[in-house]
């Protein structure tokens, strides 16, 4: 292995289960959209669009040029902003492969061949993006290379691999892509369990890298021990982590790991990439465009596919230590400018795990003595320019490490999608939104009606209507309860200030999660306002005090059973 590339037996610092800025995505996610991505997906504030709009011209300002304000990325590889930027060397391979026509299938045998040369796996196979990939995998476990199978998905009566098996652990959004095969996931949470969930309608075993996977009792390793003999595949989703060769999870008993193109391998953002088992690759091959079945709708481009093998050719040329120090003199950087401010503290962060590494920079301080909040101040640099993507804590005890105190609030700048430049851009504006002088936030105005009780909700979504119900109660200026929805009922909080209500609720089932924010303002016994829904956009609402009959009748207990029915 070059000495510049990850070493696949190193021990991460800290536990990748914990909510800090080098989590793996899936933990991202279970922290909610407005804990993990404050601002930029779907808060309350309008997208900020510049007042130009189109035609669109190339060019340093081609989205200035259609009337959208670009992003400096200091929060990673998320995809919702772009996730990384494409190499130059990716860009050449693309702009080349797009000038000729090629047989796809000839194409893929020749990538698979040289993925596996340059990465030391049985095989190679390019996706359109790693979701992708982890679709075409349980599809080539399915149907097991047999087109007769193949397009009778995702109907699966009649075929034998009908289940997938996963860790409770490993259940995320990204799953969907499985669930889109039509299989079972069969949920477990240990090793008894595993076992006993394993049967002849097992398609596989799916992971996600991180996490439980790394340490407890259910590692790769173990499943792997128990899975490996009885011919059952097992797919790795290490979509986010850094490219290992040679291959830490192939090594360690999976037999197909996947990655995203557009994350730390910075190679075509449409792009995925899938190691491992040749059998199991052909059989994916198979299963995605231009072939005709489940997966002709992930169409990946002879382009993408040539920039994903250039981005592989140079991940192991890079010189990754030089980048690391390139990235830690960002930093460095902001750390110098931002601490000059008084109550300031900045911690650089080196995480050592394979997701998402990058090293951080947390900034903190006492929420009381600056009167502000991190999420605060993410929101102000999201909205305003330089519009600037970063991380923030709340100070309620969770958020990036070190900051775990209720009252210490933060925000962390992740280094390793910054531009040149980026750094004394970035610097500078935290300079003067942390520097600013603030006054102490007043008390909350005294609520201006009740809402204990039961309001009948009506949603407006972008193509149709729903009806949920929420059963509040009011302590002052505090609001709780509950929010029943389309299929199920949660918890809710808010808060009301004067007219204006805010109720927050979390509807968290494997492998989905949806939060939901209402915002409005109260009329006597009706509330209007937006409804904000993180990724999924923003709907509006209506809701109405539940009216409920104005006369009651007298109930007599029977003395026995009825004499009619």
């Amino acid at each position: 292995m070059p000495e510049n590339l990850p070493n696949p037996n190193e021990t991460p610092e800290v536990s990748e289960d914990k909510p800090t800025t080098g989590a793996t995505r899936r933990d991202l996610l279970a922290m909610g959209s407005g804990f993990a991505l404050p601002a930029l997906t779907g808060g309350a504030a309008a997208p900020m669009l510049s007042a130009a709009t189109g035609p669109l011209r190339p060019g340093p300002d081609i989205y200035q040029s259609i009337g959208v304000e670009p992003v400096i990325n200091c929060r990673g590889t998320f995809t919702i902003i772009g996730a990384s930027v494409e190499l130059p060397e990716v860009r050449a391979a693309m702009d080349a492969a797009a000038q000729k026509f090629v047989q796809l299938d000839e194409l893929a045998e020749a990538v698979g061949r040289r993925l596996a040369e340059l990465t030391g796996a049985e095989w190679g196979m390019v996706s359109s993006g790693c979701a992708a990939g982890l679709k075409h995998v349980a599809a080539a476990c399915v149907a097991g290379g047999n087109p007769e199978k193949l397009l009778r998905i995702p109907d699966l009566r009649g075929l034998d691999k009908t289940e997938v098996v996963v860790p409770r652990t490993s259940r995320s959004a990204y799953d969907h892509a499985i669930r889109n095969i039509g299989v079972k996931m069969i949920n477990v949470d240990s090793m008894q369990e595993l076992e006993s969930a394993l049967s002849s309608r097992t398609a596989m075993v799916y992971l996600i890298a991180g996490g439980s996977m790394r340490n407890g009792p259910m590692t790769l390793e173990n499943i792997a021990k128990v899975v490996k003999p009885k011919g059952i595949p097992i797919l790795v989703d290490a979509a986010a982590e850094v490219l290992t060769i040679p291959n830490v999870h192939l090594a360690a008993g999976a037999d197909v790991v996947a990655y995203s193109g557009g994350k730390a391998i910075c190679g075509p953002q449409c792009a995925g990439l899938l190691l491992g088992r040749k059998d199991l690759l052909m059989s994916a091959w198979q299963a995605s465009s231009p072939h005709h079945g489940p997966g002709r709708d992930n169409k990946v481009g002879r382009e993408e596919t040539l920039g994903m093998v250039a981005a592989v050719e140079a991940w192991v040329k890079r010189d990754h230590k030089a980048e690391w120090q390139k990235w830690l003199s960002y930093l460095d950087t902001i750390s110098k400018r931002v601490s000059t401010i008084d109550g300031i503290t900045a911690t650089v962060r080196e995480p050592q795990g394979l997701s998402n590494r990058s090293p951080a920079l947390v900034i903190s301080w006492d929420p009381n003595r600056l009167h502000v909040t991190g999420e605060e101040i993410a929101e102000e640099v999201a909205r305003s320019k330089p519009r600037i993507a970063l991380g923030a804590s709340s100070g309620l005890g969770r958020g990036p490490a070190p900051v775990e105190q209720a009252n210490v609030t933060a925000i962390d700048i992740t280094a390793w999608m910054m531009q040149p430049g980026d750094d004394k851009v970035v610097a500078e504006r935290l300079h003067q939104v942390l520097g600013r002088k603030r006054s102490p936030k007043p008390a909350p105005a005294a609520p201006a009606g009740n809402l204990t009780g039961r309001w009948d909700v009506d949603i407006e979504f972008f193509s149709s209507r729903s009806t949920h119900v929420l059963t509040l109660e009011q302590k002052g200026n505090v609001v709780q309860g509950s929010h029943k929805g389309d299929f199920s009922t949660r918890d809710a909080y808010g808060s009301i200030e004067g007219d204006q209500v805010k109720v927050r609720s979390a509807d968290n089932v494997p492998g989905d999660s949806i939060i939901m924010t209402f915002v409005g303002a109260l009329t006597g016994d009706t509330m209007s306002g937006k409804l904000y829904m993180g990724e999924y956009l923003n709907a509006k609402f209506t809701a109405k005090r539940h009216m409920y009959p104005s006369t009651t009748r007298s109930i007599v207990v029977p003395g026995g059973p009825p004499l009619a029915n």
